[in-house]
C-alpha cells in the first residue's frame, strides 16, 4: 500500500493540496484511475496535535490518527545506500530500516545515493551553504514540505555531495509533521 503522512491539528489536515498532488501522481505512475479526495475524507479529533495515516492503493483505503510526539533529530550519520528505492512513499519501509541500522549511536541517517546526498529515513534534507538553504536535486522521496518550501523561495535544488557537508553552517530536516527543523549537532561523517 502507498501512504500519506499528514499532520493534523485541531481538528485540520495541514498542506492538503501537496498531499493531494502526491497522491495522484503516485496512483498515476502506477497506472491507476482512482483517486481519493483527501479534503472530504480526512477528518482528524478537533484537539490535539496527531499525525493522519493515509493508506491507499488502487482498491481502497484506510485512514489512521496517531497522537504525535516528535522525535528529535540532533545528529546524523552518513551512509552508503545506493539500492534503496523509494520514489513513492509506500507503507514498506523495510529497505530503508535496513540502513536506518546503520545509524552507529547517531539519531538517524542520511542517506548518500550513487554518490549524493539524498534523504534521512524519516525527511527531506537542508543545507545552509554560503548563505541560503539548498535541499539535493535527488531526493529518495519527493517531500510535501520540501515541494512547498521550493515553490515558495524558501529552498533551492542542486546536486549535493558528501563534500558539501563540511561547507554547511546548518543543516535541516523537513518533512510534514516537523515542518523545517535544524539538526542540533549536524552531520556526523
Amino acid at each position: 500500500m502507498l501512504l500519506e503522512t499528514i499532520r493534523c491539528e485541531s481538528g485540520e489536515g495541514h498542506h492538503l493540496p501537496y498531499h493531494q498532488a502526491r497522491l495522484d501522481n503516485a496512483l498515476k505512475t502506477l497506472g491507476y484511475d482512482t483517486s481519493y479526495p483527501l479534503q472530504t475524507l480526512i477528518s482528524p479529533p478537533d484537539n490535539g496535535l496527531y499525525r493522519c495515516r493515509f493508506l491507499y492503493d488502487q482498491n481502497g483505503y484506510r485512514i489512521e490518527y496517531h497522537p504525535y510526539v516528535p522525535k528529535k533529530i540532533a545528529s546524523l550519520r552518513l551512509v552508503q545506500g545506493d539500492e534503496v528505492e523509494y520514489s513513492l512513499k509506500f507503507a514498506d519501509r523495510d529497505a530503508l530500516n535496513l540502513l536506518y541500522e546503520k545509524r552507529d549511536g547517531c539519531d538517524d541517517i542520511l542517506i548518500i545515493k550513487n554518490g549524493l546526498i539524498a534523504d534521512t529515513t524519516i525527511a527531506n534534507i537542508a543545507l545552509y551553504i554560503q548563505g541560503k538553504w539548498v535541499t539535493p536535486s535527488t531526493p529518495i522521496l519527493e517531500g510535501t514540505t520540501r515541494a512547498r518550501l521550493i515553490d515558495n523561495g524558501t529552498l533551492s535544488t542542486a546536486y549535493l555531495t558528501p563534500s558539501d557537508c563540511t561547507k554547511a553552517t546548518k543543516v535541516a530536516i523537513m518533512n510534514a509533521m516537523v515542518g523545517f527543523v535544524e539538526v542540533d549537532n549536524g552531520i556526523i561523517t
